[in-house]
């Protein structure tokens, strides 16, 4: 099969994708406005997880996700998914709280703070197979940077649940029964590393101009970081952009999956195959950050051709130039000591980042290689980067990678 064939092919599974989630399940008529301001009725996405397989279901079971916001506003929309799902997919009851303040591995909800989560006024909801669906909007104060706890209860048996395998957060299980509304958390006696279900949280009249969703594999997904610290670099990227004033201001949505692969199914859906759902129908989004190859490259079939990955990149930069979306490339880290670490990979690595770096794919580069990499072994991370596998970042490669961004390339100053 020729280049120009394989990814005709992954684009045109990018289109079949775009029909698993019609507009009328994806209710976002109140996106950003063009012009660059924010209004009290403007919804913005403050944080993501991407749909990366499915697990069994747990049936009868009280499943409490803590996620943590980039961005906060006065009220707030969640979005559930059955995209990977096979049956339709019951849904007992949902609640949206405040984590315990000071607690990122508890179950307990801030006093006062929990809220019945409905859609179209149901507290129960049954969503199709392949379907997503986002809440009503729901009367809470959300404060940026903190955690929510987003509580589901699955009466029965739906089948293979959508999952985010990957969280690198406590989340929490009460095997028996409806306990979505229990503030004290005393009734979830098992931890889960997965996120089940919930793909989104949006808010209300944030003061951002809109997001900005980071594209990528495990690297983006935060793996070497911190557990339950939202350490990742896309939290750290969030931290610097709370900094700037509200008209240059945007939340953060991590759409990385660890295992992901751009031109390949596997780990997740591939990169292309998943474009629509995980970036271009997010909440206002004005950029994305594609970091993404390395397990291309070094994965079973290994990708030899620089070639087929350039041709990747720029279908993802049309198809988001077509929503008016800017396009960041970040250039693929170093991962010289790795077992999968071969030489003939290493100069596919090289050949891509100078794609990446000169053939103009991108509206701007962000070298992420050349700040991570060791001046005296440029196939490796720098020792005081890595966790010890020679491939992901501990937390302080973490916030390298975000401050390598130039943050003017997300948010120009011109859209004041």
């Amino acid at each position: 099969m020729t280049r120009a064939i394989k990814v005709r092919h992954v684009l045109a599974t990018l289109v079949t994708t775009v029909m698993l989630t019609p507009p009328t399940a994806i209710a976002d008529a109140e996106s950003a406005p063009v012009d660059g301001t924010a209004t009290a009725q403007t919804w913005t996405g403050t944080w993501e997880s991407a749909a990366s397989g499915t697990t069994p279901a747990l049936p009868g079971a009280s499943i409490r996700n803590v996620v943590h916001t980039s961005v906060g506003g006065r009220a707030a929309r969640v979005r559930i998914s059955n995209r990977l799902g096979t049956k339709p997919l019951q849904l007992g009851a949902v609640t949206l709280a405040l984590q315990r303040r000071g607690a990122p591995t508890s179950p307990r909800a801030a006093a006062g703070s929990m809220r019945t989560v409905t859609f179209a006024g149901a507290r129960a909801v049954t969503i199709p197979a392949g379907r997503d669906l986002v809440s009503d909007p729901v009367a809470v104060a959300v404060p940026a940077d903190s955690n929510l706890l987003i509580s589901l209860h699955t009466p029965a048996d739906s089948g293979p649940a959508t999952y985010h395998r990957s969280a690198l957060q406590a989340n929490f299980l009460a095997r028996k029964g409806n306990r979505t509304a229990q503030e004290s958390g005393t009734a979830y006696t098992a931890t889960l590393g997965n996120w089940y279900y919930v793909t989104g949280v949006d808010v209300l009249g944030s003061p951002a101009v809109g997001s900005v969703v980071a594209l990528g594999d495990s690297l983006t997904d935060g793996t070497g970081s911190t557990f339950s610290a939202n350490h990742r670099w896309p939290d750290r990227l969030a931290d610097r952009l709370r900094g700037l004033p509200p008209y240059r201001r945007l939340g953060v949505l991590n759409a990385g999956i660890a295992g992901n692969r751009v031109l390949r199914e596997g780990r997740g859906p591939s990169a292309l195959s998943r474009l629509d759902a995980d970036v271009l129908s997010r909440t206002g989004v004005r950029a994305v950050i594609v970091m993404e190859g390395i397990n291309d490259i070094k994965g079973t079939p290994e990708q030899t051709d620089p070639g087929t990955l350039e041709d990747a990149y720029r279908g993802i930069v049309r198809h988001a130039h077509a929503r008016g979306i800017r396009v960041i490339g970040a250039t693929i880290t170093p991962y010289g000591g790795h077992q999968a670490y071969t030489r003939a990979r290493e100069a596919v690595r090289q050949a891509v980042n100078a794609v990446i770096r000169t053939r103009g794919l991108f509206d701007e580069v962000a070298d992420f290689d050349a700040t991570v990499r060791d001046p005296s072994h440029p196939n490796r991370i720098l020792p005081a980067y890595d966790p010890g596998d020679h491939l992901h970042f501990n937390d302080a490669g973490m916030k390298a990678l975000a401050d390598t961004i130039d943050l003017r390339t997300l948010a120009p100053e011109e859209t004041r």
